[in-house]
């Protein structure tokens, strides 16, 4: 099992990315608020693993925070949920947000997101409600090897502009460049948009 990579990132491309240690190029998929906190290519990082091996292939996922790769490891158990939705559900809510509307049991946050249904959402929000106690907020700098969550408008407006047919890693890069502190989803989206059009 390889848990952890640190080297320097050569390439990045949502949701690839590909990181050098030790001459060894190491190819891995990563959610948006993984990608929202990476530094610029050519630069050393430092992040948390997971390596799902099938039949045809063995796939790494790569998070910035322990407390991010302990969620996809739980939405994984929840019948339905493979690495391709867990990494679109990390994507489009924060985890902060996830707790809420695990503890809410709260579908509609959920539902926003491309590709989770209502029964799926609601099959998540019923398995995880107990499993979810040990990752509520806070996780301190030993859990945290490079970066802190995205929002949770930051995530929501990933989402819309998607299903607005942007490619995501447009998306992110100009949501980067629009975020402000406590601005809400409908102002990053509309501040996106006016982005593309000036």
């Amino acid at each position: 099992m390889i848990g952890f990579l640190r080297g320097k990132l050569v390439a990045r491309q949502p949701p690839a990315l590909v990181v050098d240690v030790g001459g060894v190029g190491y190819e891995c998929e990563a959610p948006l608020s993984t990608f929202y906190n990476l530094p610029g290519t050519g630069h050393d990082v430092a992040l948390f693993t997971h390596l799902v091996v099938r039949e045809d292939a063995h796939m790494l996922y790569a998070f910035g925070s322990d407390q991010e790769r302990r969620v996809f490891r739980s939405l994984l158990k929840v019948s339905g949920v493979g690495p391709k939705m867990a990494l679109g559900i990390l994507s489009g809510i924060s985890i902060d947000a996830f707790v809420l509307c695990v503890e809410a049991q709260d579908p509609n946050p959920l539902v926003r997101i491309p590709g989770v249904g209502r029964k799926t959402a609601e099959r998540l929000l019923i398995d995880l409600r107990d499993r979810l106690k040990d990752l509520a907020t806070g996780s301190d700098a030993t859990t945290s090897l490079a970066m802190p969550q995205a929002t949770a408008a930051q995530g929501e407006a990933y989402s819309a502009l998607v299903a607005l047919g942007y490619k995501p890693a447009e998306v992110v890069k100009l949501l980067k460049a629009v975020s402000i502190e406590g601005a809400s989803t409908e102002d990053l989206i509309r501040r996106a948009l006016q982005s593309l059009g000036s």
